[in-house]
């Protein structure tokens, strides 16, 4: 029980696990400060939002006094005199507007009321100059306009230095209450705002504030409802301009321990952010909200188009710049957001993102993290990908549902990017430990076949199936001399033998594979590999044939080790053991071969079949019999004659085959062939087979002791090859081969 409670925590629980969990909750924190590239995705995933699912436009009591391009055409430069702007009121109020909201502020006396028009022309008449100082002021009319109607002026938010003056003008106030605590803390703190000349001021029913900040990126998306100006609480200019036409009624702010819940006014509460913005959901800029100035003053306005209506007086004139970017990708006038955001109040369109949107978020995300942290290792990767995507696909589609039929603003950036950046860890650690584990299994693998075939299987597993293709190979075949006397010697401690014979295994594996071949397979003391498969090597034959000098050079060092550490007593045992010098022999044949994994459905090896292979094995079982260590075939010693020290032994049919076969003894290097003696005893050879070829006998004999006397010199080790000719001459003499003979040696068994 205690060991697979140990297994379960190992497979599910582990460091991996859990270095990912705290990475979670260090990202859930980061959320909670909301850093900048934070918010930049939140606001464009949303856009994204707003942009494929506008509000549709539907005609509501809210309209636009534009004083448009046209206007300005038609009436005359801006800024009107304010008897103009007094005219738009008084004509806005007979045409039955319930309040009016100005989005422009009048902070200082009009330079067109006919006593400032006097004092700015000194050289006019002085009668004229009396007469337009006896005229009433600009203001004045403009203050008694706004006192026979319902006016909300509006009052620029200071955000700079600069603008905060050090002598505030007191603000009139503005009747509210709270619930729930004072909401000062969370709202938008502004030390002063841009007031209206005070007799415009005295005379207003109410004093909104343009509040509206861009994020980072300069866009428009949320309007701040109420705020804090001087210590003191104010709407923005749509909420008082409601607040106005229903009455003037007190506002009410209701706040809970997060921030602000919302703002209740004429009995309906408008659900907030905590900071007290809203998020208006807009609908693309719509002419049926606007009427031209021009068309008011100029009574060319349809009967009844204002009665009953909430009016904005701004402007959408080019020259005038009053266009913001907004979250559907245009720029619209500003007026003409103020005037979305109160029909989104009326028709309680306004998108929401309560206070509590944000636990939501941080326990979402800590959810689909999780999920991904306990399957990610545990499950076969397309089940991954698969979980993954429809987690997010759901997460995506259900904060599109909210924004959509909801007017709820659940942020869909945020989640998907951590469960996103948690999967990437997952799956990056998941790829390191597959790749360790890869890199174990190959080296192991390796230690019983071709590195290159593993690299092979590793990239391409699709490799891995029974089938085989043609091509050409070399083959070496190398099996121990004598291994039943050494078994037999070491019957009393095998494990001495086991450890003997990896020695010796190891140095010809290593010598193969370090000259690029592919070990196919050990049978004992025996050893088969192969050249030019799976990876492509052009220079196969000199490459086995390097690797068969390499073996005998390797071997008779270890040979050396041996008898030293044997005769000091390092390698003993029990008992004083006879020296086993190790003999090998080596068989090199080249040709077309098929290769590939060969077998059942259930069990198959990496490995070569074809008339070579079974050559290749003859060869070295034929290395005794000619007393030397490497024997190479004809089709080999066609590409590498050249280049290594080769002598010519014999033609032979062995067993099984119906074709002859010339065979060759690889002596050693070119450095080798290049030598005088060895080039002497060469020539021999030639004329020695020629001899023998022809039935001239003493002429091979002869040529027999020459090579004997040069091969005691040179310790070629050819000694058993040559008593070999002398007695099958002998033979020949005292049984004549007769005329048709070819020179062709058949043997009647199988070499070993």
């Amino acid at each position: 029980m205690h060991t697979s409670m140990r297994a379960w925590a190992s497979k599910w629980i582990g460091w991996v696990r859990v270095v990912a969990l705290l990475g979670v909750f260090f990202g859930l924190i980061v959320r909670i400060g909301d850093p900048l590239p934070l918010s930049v995705l939140r606001n464009v995933s949303l856009d994204f939002f707003h942009q494929s699912y506008p509000r549709e436009y539907t005609p509501l009591p809210v309209a636009i006094i534009d004083v448009d391009d046209r206007s300005l055409s038609e009436i005359g430069q801006w800024p009107w005199p304010r008897t103009r702007i007094a005219e738009i009121v008084q004509k806005s109020t007979l045409a039955g507007a319930a309040a009016i909201a100005f989005d422009i502020v009048f902070s200082e006396p009009d330079r067109l009321s006919p006593g400032a028009v006097a004092m700015d022309n000194p050289r006019l008449p002085p009668d004229v100059v009396e007469q337009l100082k006896s005229m009433p002021d600009n203001d004045i009319v403009l203050a008694e306009a706004i006192a026979r109607s319902r006016v909300v002026l509006g009052q620029a938010s200071v955000r700079t230095i600069e603008g905060n003056r050090s002598t505030k003008i007191e603000m009139a106030d503005v009747p509210h209450a709270f619930v729930g605590g004072d909401p000062t803390p969370f709202l938008p703190q502004f030390p002063d705002v841009v007031q209206n000349l005070p007799i415009l001021e005295a005379n207003a029913a109410g004093y909104g504030v343009f509040s509206a900040r861009p994020d980072v990126d300069g866009v428009y998306r949320s309007a701040p409802l109420v705020i804090s100006v001087q210590g003191k609480v104010r709407l923005g200019l749509s909420a008082e301009l409601l607040r106005i036409a229903t009455g003037g009624g007190p506002f009410l702010v209701r706040t809970n321990e997060a921030g602000i819940e919302g703002v209740v006014i004429a009995r309906q509460l408008i659900e907030t952010a905590q900071d007290g913005s809203v998020w208006p959901h807009l609908t693309p800029s719509n002419r049926a909200r606007y009427v031209s100035a021009t068309d008011l003053l100029n009574d060319r306005m349809p009967q009844g188009r204002l009665a009953g209506h909430l009016v904005f007086v701004g402007t959408s004139a080019i020259g005038l710049e009053d266009f913001r970017p907004t979250m559907l990708g245009v720029s619209m006038a500003g007026v003409e957001i103020y005037a979305q955001v109160l029909e989104n109040i009326i028709s309680q369109t306004m998108l929401k993102r309560p206070n509590y949107m944000i636990a939501i978020e941080l326990v979402v995300t800590l959810f689909l993290c999780v999920l991904v942290i306990l399957f990610v290792p545990v499950m076969a990767a397309r089940w991954v990908i698969s979980l993954s995507l429809a987690l997010l696909g759901v997460y995506v589609s259900v904060s599109y549902y909210f924004f959509t039929q909801r007017g709820v603003v659940l942020d869909p950036s945020y989640p998907v990017i951590s469960t996103f950046l948690t999967f990437a860890l997952m799956t990056t650690v998941n790829y390191l430990r597959e790749e360790r584990l890869r890199r174990s299994i190959r080296n192991a693998f390796g230690q019983y076949v071709s590195p290159d075939l593993v690299g092979q299987l590793s990239d391409h597993p699709e490799d891995l199936k029974l089938g085989g293709e043609t091509r050409e190979l070399t083959l070496l075949f190398s099996d121990v001399r004598g291994f039943t006397a050494i078994a037999e010697d070491y019957k009393d401690d095998p494990e001495a033998l086991t450890r003997l014979m990896n020695q010796f295994l190891t140095l010809v594996s290593q010598a193969i594979m370090d000259n690029g071949g592919t070990i196919d397979k050990f049978m004992g003391d025996a050893v088969m590999a192969f050249w030019n498969a799976p990876t492509n090597n052009p220079d196969h034959p000199r490459a086995a044939c390097n690797a068969a000098l390499r073996i005998m050079a390797d071997i008779h060092a270890f040979n050396e080790r041996s008898a030293y550490a044997e005769g000091a007593g390092i390698e003993g045992g029990a008992r004083a053991r006879e020296h086993h010098k190790i003999n090998i022999g080596v068989g090199i044949n080249s040709g077309m071969c098929v290769v590939g994994n060969m077998g059942s459905e259930t069990r198959f090896d990496y490995t070569a079949l074809g008339d070579p292979v079974n050559v290749a094995s003859r060869l070295e079982g034929q290395s005794r019999y000619y007393g030397v260590q490497v024997i190479l075939g004809m089709n080999t010693v066609k590409i590498v004659g050249d280049e290594f020290a080769i002598l010519k032994l014999d033609t032979v049919m062995v067993l099984g085959k119906h074709l002859p076969e010339t065979i060759f003894a690889l002596l050693g290097d070119k450095s080798m062939r290049d030598e005088a003696g060895f080039q002497e005893i060469f020539s021999l050879n030639e004329q020695m087979h020629e001899a023998y070829d022809a039935q001239e006998w003493d002429k091979a004999l002869q040529k027999l002791d020459l090579m004997q006397s040069i091969n005691e010199h040179l310790e070629l080790s050819l000694a058993v090859y040559l008593d070999l000719f002398r007695n099958r001459i002998s033979e020949l003499r005292s049984d004549p081969p007769g005329e048709d003979w070819d020179g062709v040696y058949k043997f009647t068994k199988k070499s070993s």
